[in-house]
């Protein structure tokens, strides 16, 4: 994925930093030794798929192993036999290892990716549903709101003994995680170990594409600045050549206005365009005339922030997670996508060319970063990463989405300066509630769990709060020991 120098737009107080590295080509890392690439969670077929098919078309130099790691047998066997079938057409092919017990694949390895879901899409539906009882609708349910706080303490101590394994086992991988909820488990990672994880997601990539198509210019003429958290990252600067585009998109986003609501694209779980005459994702494009910059990944996410805009999931004539957005229209792809693994790895032989073809997705940087990390190319990804100043008036050790380098070193944030105060009072509000969901899960505290649910505010009052505490600690129990008691 190219990038294009964005030194032209970085703030004063970056540029003493910047001065201090040589000017002339960036080192070149020698051809790395033999890479073991572990994935936990290869159940997640399509990121697994998409992982094996990246690194098939770059194939990075050296000798590999792509180790597979799930704890579900079925998916794990029948993912193994579909990456083989893959392998089966690479000039110089990885070696496929599989096992259930993660321990077994770590010990030597030199990357390592989460996208583990404890308890899948079934528990991922109990996130949701139980929620909807107490009048909470959503779309997502991964990242914030009831269902994010839920998925969140099932997630980040399954997260925790990864890490800290990671750390005894192979503690010079790289770390990458692409679990949700993003923010809040590279938190809790970076809180809780000593392990420099950080978080990847394709949502701030995808929304400057957006943009660049809504002002139709070639997205590798555009740079951009964005800072927030996952699911929540704000594009206040973008530009072709130096030149502001804003300008250009409201006087485009005023003809679509004049068209109407584009509401076909909600039968699409993923909110893809339908109808370039009309304007898409209307909230998001409110709260850029509001505040000047434009949230990505758009709205399937970003209402989710804001669920005192949306009483009883009211959006725009319809409720989300029913009929925009539907949330069982996701879940049913996923259940698809698990079918179709499974469909899929009886076959043999290697696959038609068709499925080979790039792909786009959650892992579409994963590969060009790793080439970045090696050759120390130093491109620009949107990465999520400790504060540490980069934004000046947000916490230092909050995790924030915001552009990085990648550098022989690892990532490198971008010194941003501050942002605008509207930006920083709802950004503040939401890693105070990362804070407590951090809390909540690493201690089994359920007073926090409920402070976490207020603190999100999808919950209106305390009394409340604590009934849906109890109901979620009781709908995921199994998967939740640490509130046992």
């Amino acid at each position: 994925m190219k990038r294009r120098d964005l030194l032209r737009f970085l703030p004063a107080a970056a540029m003493p930093a910047l001065a201090a590295r040589p000017a002339a080509a960036p080192r070149v890392a020698p051809p790395p030794a033999p890479q073991k690439m572990v994935l936990i969670g290869a159940g997640s077929a399509m990121f697994t798929q998409g992982i094996v098919i990246d690194w098939m078309h770059q194939r990075l130099a050296g000798d590999w192993e792509i180790a597979l790691v799930d704890i579900n047998p079925v998916i794990l066997e029948a993912t193994e036999k579909l990456v083989r079938r893959y392998m089966a057409s690479a000039e110089k092919p990885a070696r496929i290892t599989a096992t259930v017990d993660r321990k077994d694949a770590l010990p030597g390895a030199t990357i390592v990716i989460c996208t583990i879901g404890v308890g899948s899409r079934r528990a991922w539906e109990r996130d949701v549903f139980v929620p909807r009882q107490f009048g909470v609708f959503q779309p997502v349910g991964d990242s914030v709101m009831a269902g994010g706080v839920s998925r969140a303490m099932r997630m980040i101590p399954p997260m925790l003994a990864i890490a800290r394994d990671v750390e005894k086992m192979c503690p010079g991988a790289w770390f990458i995680n692409y679990s949700n909820p993003l923010t809040a488990i590279v938190r809790a990672i970076r809180r809780e170990t000593s392990l420099p994880a950080f978080g990847l997601c394709a949502g701030t990539e995808e929304a400057i594409r957006y943009l660049a198509s809504v002002a139709g210019v070639p997205r590798e003429s555009v740079t951009a600045r964005w800072a927030g958290v996952n699911h929540l990252t704000w594009i206040y600067d973008l530009r072709r050549d130096g030149e502001d585009l804003w300008p250009l998109i409201r006087r485009k986003v005023a003809e679509m206005r004049a068209n109407g609501i584009d509401r076909a694209s909600w039968g699409d779980a993923f909110g893809h365009v339908r109808d370039p005459r009309k304007l898409p994702y209307p909230f998001s494009w409110e709260l850029f005339d509001e505040f000047g910059a434009f949230p990505a990944p758009m709205d399937r996410h970003v209402t989710e922030y804001f669920p005192e805009r949306f009483p009883k999931g009211q959006y725009y004539g319809s409720v989300l997670g029913v009929d925009a957005y539907s949330f069982e229209g996701t879940i049913a792809r996923g259940d698809k996508i698990y079918d179709d693994t499974l469909s899929l790895a009886q076959g043999t032989g290697p696959l038609d060319a068709a499925r080979l073809k790039a792909t786009e997705g959650e892992h579409m940087e994963t590969m060009d970063i790793l080439r970045s990390f090696w050759s120390d190319r130093r491109r620009w990804y949107s990465a999520n990463l400790p504060n540490n100043g980069c934004v000046a008036n947000l916490p230092k050790d909050s995790v924030l989405e915001v552009p990085a380098l990648a550098t022989i070193e690892g990532m490198a944030a971008l010194p941003l300066g501050e942002l605008s105060p509207p930006l920083t009072a709802i950004l503040l509000r939401r890693l105070a509630a990362v804070e407590a969901i951090v809390e909540a899960a690493v201690t089994g505290n359920r007073k926090m769990f409920t402070d976490a649910l207020i603190l999100d505010g999808s919950v209106g009052d305390y009394a409340t709060a604590v009934k849906l505490t109890d109901a979620l600690i009781k709908a995921q129990a199994p998967h939740l020991p640490q509130f046992a008691g």
